[in-house]
């Protein structure tokens, strides 16, 4: 679990009170997590307002890495609010006695120098709710009131199966363990299928967050998780609303330039050496999303 949960909030009185200028995003561009709050920010129009840190592609034993210089790694930033080396050393700077895990998003408060929060599903909420004001898109809302619980619950439906089932795949340390994660991951890859026959996204006609948390694992599967971790039953190729559902929201303006598929390749292969030692990057698959085309803007729904 996460273990900063503060909120932003569109009011001047509050603890932390939405600013232009004073929030910065701390992400990865291989992390599906992070992936989140990258394409919500775009999304809202939010450029201008939350400024963002990229980390390096390779987590090691000691976490995200920063580079050195703008010309190190293609797409990663140096730290130039404190030229840190490392995510770590933003926590310690946060809290110098923390002891949990070193993760990203993190949504730092450059005047208060602290950690806002490190949870990617409340970050998402914030970003779409608390900033209209300083956002090119404000009249986007990815949470309308009378959908959250609803976005909530779908969202959580498939967060364990899928989210977190590639991970409880390739991870697995039993072929029971692995075999269940297996089994439940294409089983809500099934009924997902089936729901997206129904409506263009997931909640009907309208995206929302739940579709932005659906998004960073789909786009993630076929280029990583079909062979990294073990997920091979199917590809999202091979669903057709899926795909067709993946394909569109990859193709808008707002989301394309959020993925990178060779930080997202480099940093699976190369990360996780029980899963694959010699920190080998395949040289597939041949994946052509930029000119694929999909049906969802004109087919019929049932």
């Amino acid at each position: 679990d996460a273990a900063f949960r503060n909120w932003v909030k569109a009011d001047p009185a509050a603890e932390f009170p939405a600013e232009p200028g004073r929030y910065v995003l701390y992400v990865s561009l291989a992390c599906p997590w992070a992936h989140r709050t990258l394409i919500v920010r775009a999304l809202k129009g939010l450029e201008s307002a939350i400024d963002v840190v990229v980390v390096n592609w390779l987590m090691d034993d000691l976490g995200w890495s920063f580079p050195k210089s703008t010309n190190e790694t293609p797409g990663a930033t140096p730290d130039k609010f404190y030229g840190l080396a490392r995510i770590r050393e933003l926590y310690f700077k946060a809290e110098p006695d923390y002891g949990g895990r070193f993760t990203v998003p993190v949504l730092w408060d450059t005047k208060k120098e602290t950690i806002v929060s490190n949870e990617s599903k409340e970050i998402i909420v914030m970003l779409n709710n608390e900033f209209d004001e300083f956002a090119a898109n404000k009249q986007l809302d990815l949470y309308p009131e009378e959908m959250r619980a609803e976005i909530d619950k779908v969202a959580e439906s498939f967060y364990n199966a899928v989210n977190n089932g590639v991970y409880r795949c390739g991870f697995a340390r039993s072929q029971e363990a692995y075999s269940e994660a297996f089994r439940e991951l294409f089983e809500c890859l099934d009924s997902l299928e089936e729901r997206l026959g129904r409506s263009r996204y997931l909640l009907g006609e309208k995206l929302t967050l739940a579709d932005v948390r659906l998004f960073t694992t789909l786009i993630r599967f076929d280029s990583v998780y079909v062979g990294h971790f073990k997920c091979n039953k199917k590809r999202i190729f091979d669903y057709p609303n899926l795909y067709n559902y993946m394909i569109e929201l990859y193709q808008m303006e707002s989301i394309k330039p959020t993925v990178n598929f060779e930080h997202i390749k480099k940093h699976y292969y190369c990360s996780h050496p029980t899963i694959n030692p010699f920190r080998i990057v395949p040289g597939g698959p041949d994946l052509d999303y930029d000119n694929a085309k999909h049906d969802r803007a004109t087919r019929s729904y049932a």
